[in-house]
């Protein structure tokens, strides 16, 4: 039983520096708008992502130094498919459009309805368990929301970059639960293929409407800046997404929009009203609320056939049909046996059970 709780551990803090990575991309990628507009932008971001972890595959190949994932099959291709229109094309756009009317620590405090939107996704589509505590979050996070909304602008007006950042939450939720279905694979070629497609749909979109690629320094840092903030932090989601599902990992990556705003605040010397701090009041609520939420009950697997990198725990307690070194964690077609037991546990590949 020691054995399930450190890849659950793992799995949070995965999920935790991906957020720290994002959120710190948010204000950063507001000081590049003034060099380019904002569908090059995101472009650039995510192409900056796929040439870097395409970069990345590469060197993993040669030096062969990392045991191997299981890869993407022809049956992961719808899922993928949706997650690179909708979360990789459609979601940066509307996030850049939004980030170009917004001031910085407020957008970065509305991508807070990332995780409240991933979850509804999750529980009311894919019947993902979500339980009263963190039903009770997303309100509170909501709440946060419903201020940020209001602050900073005339009653009578129509908040576009609120609405914008508000789409691109919704579209990246949409992204998070197609992902899930593929989060077995190898999560580098699942943000490369996300960040190669969708860098390529976007830039292609930007010169065909008139635009010109920024000089070299702001072109360069635009691609360091997607290679991490987008590439780097999609490959440890998917990560997470395996270890946690999607409503928890949604839960610990709105911790995200705190960071960012705090270096928005530092960059751009913002000093927001009171409705800013009320809101990111209720917001830290709601992702306490997310994680410090604890589930565990008897619950039965039922048999299971998959490949994914894992470790020899009490779920993977099978014989290996090839001549093995004794090496963990590694990656092979497996089978799971029938199986009932109870421990502490996420939504995560071998806990997609329903509940009562």
């Amino acid at each position: 039983m020691k054995r399930l709780s450190q890849p659950r551990a793992t799995a949070i803090t995965q999920a935790l520096v991906a957020a720290a990575l994002f959120g710190i991309s948010t204000p950063l990628a507001k000081l590049l708008l003034g060099t380019m507009s904002p569908l090059l932008l995101a472009g650039l971001l995510y192409a900056g992502s796929g040439i870097g972890l395409s970069l990345w595959l590469v060197l993993r190949k040669l030096r062969r130094a990392v045991a191997g994932d299981a890869p993407l099959t022809r049956r992961d291709l719808p899922w993928m498919g949706g997650a690179v229109l909708v979360g990789g094309v459609l979601g940066p756009i509307l996030l850049m459009l939004g980030l170009a009317i917004t001031p910085a620590a407020t957008a970065s405090l509305l991508l807070n309805l990332e995780s409240v939107l991933t979850a509804v996704i999750a529980w009311v589509v894919f019947r993902e368990n979500v339980d009263r505590r963190v039903f009770l979050g997303m309100l509170a996070i909501v709440a946060g929301s419903v201020l940020l909304s209001w602050h900073g602008g005339p009653v009578q007006a129509i908040p576009w970059g609120v609405l914008a950042i508000v789409g691109a939450c919704l579209c990246w939720a949409i992204d998070n639960n197609l992902t899930r279905h593929v989060s077995a694979g190898d999560p580098v070629q699942i943000a490369a293929i996300k960040g190669g497609v969708a860098g390529a749909i976007t830039l292609t979109l930007a010169l065909l409407l008139g635009n010109r690629l920024p000089a070299a320094l702001p072109l360069l840092a635009t691609g360091l800046l997607g290679f991490v903030g987008y590439g780097v932090s999609l490959v440890l989601f998917v990560l997470a997404l395996r270890g946690l599902g999607s409503a928890r990992t949604g839960a610990y990556f709105s911790t995200a929009p705190f960071l960012g705003a705090l270096m928005a605040l530092l960059l751009f010397g913002e000093h927001p009203g009171l409705a800013f701090w009320l809101a990111g009041t209720l917001m830290a609520i709601g992702v306490w609320l997310h994680v410090s939420e604890r589930h565990a009950h008897e619950h039965a697997h039922e048999a299971l056939a998959h490949a994914h990198r894992h470790h020899h725990d009490e779920h993977h307690q099978h014989d290996h049909d090839f001549p093995w070194d004794g090496k963990e964690p590694h990656s092979h077609p497996h089978i799971h046996e029938p199986l009932v037991h109870s421990h502490p546990h996420y939504p995560d590949i071998h806990h997609r059970h329903r509940h009562r």
